[in-house]
């Protein structure tokens, strides 16, 4: 059990490292969701199946979505189409791909090793009613604080993303009608 932890957290350690020295956007996101399997398979053998299960759904399954969502607002060039055609190259997956097969191979040798009898986790196993309790109880302000910033964050993505025509500063507006009176006297 010990050994399942420490490959889990190496390859989420090494995963989160490619998220964060990937130039590409779209290659940290493959990364940043392997880093998201690996710290469930972490929580998994920590003995927390309900948190491995909420990392799963929320941030590999809803937060990546919303990042290819606003990927996705952004508008794309030819240019951008033609090199995300050269993105499904086998070296720019295979390093994402291989280490979610140890992912793979260390969550199906858990699963095996639970069939099994064995002798009891020290700990207690965390339950939905207590992590409800908890975020909606005492920590129900940085819940709501989080939730704020990933609405900021999206609303900033948006104004960003979005084409506007050109728009001169109105020191400049106020400029160029003077040269023209200043040129017809």
């Amino acid at each position: 059990m010990e050994l399942t932890f420490y490959i889990a957290a190496t390859v989420a350690v090494l995963a989160t490292i490619m998220v964060i020295t990937r130039y590409n956007m779209i290659h940290a996101l493959l990364y940043l969701v392997v880093s998201f399997l690996s710290v469930a398979v972490v929580f998994l053998t920590m003995g927390a199946p309900f948190m491995a299960a909420l990392e799963v759904i929320v941030y590999a399954g809803a937060i990546v979505v919303l990042i290819i969502f606003v990927i996705m607002m952004l508008s794309l060039t030819r240019e951008d189409v033609e090199q995300e055609k050269a993105w499904l190259q086998p070296k720019l997956w295979m390093g994402p791909a291989l280490l979610s097969f140890v992912l793979l191979a260390e969550l199906v040798y858990l699963l095996v090793i639970a069939e099994m009898p064995a002798a009891p986790v020290a700990g207690s196993y965390v339950n939905a009613k207590a992590v409800g309790l908890a975020l909606y109880g005492p920590y129900i302000l940085g819940v709501q604080l989080s939730g704020i910033l990933l609405m900021a964050g999206i609303v900033g993505a948006y104004h960003l993303g979005r084409q506007k025509k050109k728009v001169i500063h109105r020191f400049l507006q106020q400029q160029e009608p003077q040269k023209e009176r200043s040129a017809a006297i």
